[in-house]
C-alpha cells in the first residue's frame, strides 16, 4: 500500500475498525489483507465499495453484525453463525471476506450442510453462491492466512497435511503412502499365520525384519509428527484413532524389548503368550484407514451419534436374553422330567442358545428337545427379530445423514483441490 496514512479504517456497514498497515498486511481475512498490495485507488475499489483518501477509510457495504462474528473468529479462532441470520446469508459473507465452510465449528458445518441439502445445493459448487469469482480459494490457502506467522504457519500447514487427507496434493500423497504401509503390514500379519511361514521366515529373515521395521518406522514417525503439530496435545491424546495408533505401534517395541531381555516369542511361558497377543494387536492398523475412506468415517460418526440407540439395543437384548435363558434352563433341565438336556445345565449355558436364536444365526450345536423348549425357541426367534428391528430404523437414518454430510464435505475439499491444481 503506497498511499494514505499509516492507520487504515475499515467501515463495514457503518461500524469502523482501525488497524495499522502491518496488521492489514497479515490480516486473516483474504479480502482485507489484499488491500496492502494495492498500488492505486482503482485496485482498492476492486476490493471495497468506496475509499476516502483523506481519512484513509475503506467502505464495505456488508452485513455489520455478521462481520462482528467474523472478527470474533479472527481473535479467538472459533467461527459460529449469527443468531437469527440465515445460514446461507452468513455463508455468503464468509465467502466475501475469504473464509470457507471448513473454518466453521463442526456444529455449524452440520447446519450449513443440512441447509444446502434442503434447497438442493448439494449438487452445486460453492462457486455458484460466491459473491465474486476472484475470491475462490482452497481451505488450505485461507488457513495459511491466519494471525499465526512464521513457524506457527508452517506447523498449521503440516497439521492439515497429516490430519486432512483431501486438503492438498501433499496431503493426498501422504495418505496414499500411509495406506500402502497399512496394506503391507496387514499382508505380513496374515502371512505370518500360514503353516509355511516359519520356514520362509528362516530363509529370508533379514528381508522380513527390514519390511517390518520400515512399516513400524513410518507409523511411529507419522504419529510423532501429528502429535508435535497438533493444536491441542491433550485433545490429540484423547482421540480414539490416535489411541488405536499407539496400541498398534507399541507391541513392536515391547516385542523388541522382551527379545532383548532374553525372552523369545516362541517360548511356551507367559512371555510367549504375551508376545503373540501383542503381535496380533497390529490388526488395529486397519482402523487407520478410517482417516482416508469415507465409508469408515461414516460408520464411526454414526456410532458416535447413535450411542443411545446402541445402548437401547443392548438393553433390549440383555433383558430378553436373561428372561429366555432362565426359562430355557428350567424347561430343558431344571424340571427334572427324565429328559434333562445337558446343554442347558445352567443359565449362562442357555444364554448362548438364546443369543444365537434371537439373531437368527442358529449354529445347531445347541437346541431344545422338549415341547416346551421348542415353543420357547419359536417365541425367542420372533421376539429377537422384533427387538433388533426397533432401533435399526433410527441407526439407518443416522447413517444416511452422516454419509450425506461427509460426502458434501469431501466434495468441497475436492473442488478446492481442483482450484489449487488449476492455479
Amino acid at each position: 500500500m503506497k498511499f494514505g496514512k499509516s492507520i487504515c479504517v475499515l467501515n463495514v456497514g457503518g461500524t469502523r475498525y482501525a488497524f495499522s498497515r502491518e496488521v492489514i498486511r497479515d490480516f486473516p481475512l483474504r479480502r482485507v489483507s489484499r488491500l496492502h498490495a494495492c498500488a492505486t485507488e482503482k485496485e482498492v475499489l476492486e476490493l471495497c465499495d468506496d475509499y476516502d483518501r483523506d481519512r484513509n477509510e475503506f467502505f464495505f457495504d456488508r452485513h455489520a453484525q455478521a462481520f462482528v462474528f467474523i472478527m470474533l473468529y479472527v481473535r479467538s479462532g472459533k467461527l459460529r453463525f449469527v443468531p437469527g441470520v440465515c445460514e446461507l446469508s452468513f455463508y455468503s459473507e464468509m465467502l466475501y471476506w475469504g473464509l470457507e465452510s471448513a473454518h466453521l465449528d463442526s456444529c455449524c458445518q452440520k447446519r450449513l450442510d443440512d441447509r444446502m441439502s434442503e434447497i438442493g445445493l448439494d449438487s452445486l459448487s460453492e462457486g455458484d453462491i460466491r459473491v465474486s469469482t476472484d475470491e475462490s480459494q482452497s481451505p488450505d490457502e485461507s488457513v495459511q492466512r491466519t494471525v499465526l506467522t512464521g513457524r506457527a504457519r508452517w506447523l498449521e500447514k503440516m497439521r492439515k497435511a497429516f490430519e486432512e487427507p483431501n486438503s492438498s496434493l501433499a496431503a493426498q500423497l501422504l495418505a496414499s503412502v500411509s495406506v500402502i504401509f497399512v496394506i503391507v503390514s496387514m499382508i505380513m500379519l496374515c502371512a505370518s499365520t500360514l503353516p509355511d511361514w516359519d520356514t520362509a521366515k528362516r530363509n529370508t529373515v533379514e528381508e522380513h525384519r527390514i519390511v517390518e521395521a520400515v512399516c513400524i518406522g513410518w507409523f511411529t514417525a507419522e504419529c510423532i509428527v501429528r502429535f508435535l503439530v497438533a493444536r491441542d496435545k491433550w485433545d490429540f491424546l484423547r482421540r480414539p484413532l490416535n489411541i488405536i495408533d499407539v496400541i498398534a505401534i507399541t507391541p513392536y517395541y515391547v516385542t523388541m524389548a522382551m527379545a532383548g531381555a532374553g525372552m523369545p516369542g516362541a517360548g511356551l511361558g507367559v512371555a510367549g503368550v504375551i508376545l503373540r497377543v501383542l503381535r496380533m494387536m497390529r490388526v488395529f492398523w486397519l482402523m487407520k484407514l478410517a482417516r482416508h475412506f469415507l465409508g469408515l468415517q461414516t460408520l464411526g460418526l454414526t456410532l458416535r451419534r447413535c450411542y443411545r440407540e446402541m445402548v437401547m439395543l443392548m438393553v433390549f437384548v440383555c433383558v430378553a436374553m436373561a428372561i429366555y435363558s432362565a426359562l430355557a434352563q428350567l424347561l430343558e433341565h431344571g424340571l427334572d422330567l427324565g429328559t434333562q438336556n445337558q446343554d442347558y445345565a445352567s443359565i449362562p449355558a442357555a444364554a448362548w442358545w438364546v443369543i444365537i436364536s434371537m439373531t437368527t444365526v442358529g449354529y445347531g450345536d445347541v437346541y431344545p428337545v422338549t415341547i416346551g423348549g421348542r415353543v420357547l425357541g419359536g417365541m425367542c426367534v420372533v421376539s429377537g427379530i422384533v427387538l433388533l428391528a426397533l432401533p435399526i430404523t433410527f441407526i439407518y437414518h443416522s447413517f444416511v445423514q452422516c454419509y450425506h454430510e461427509l460426502k458434501l464435505r469431501s466434495a468441497r475439499y475436492a473442488r478446492s483441490l481442483s482450484e489449487e491444481i488449476l492455479q
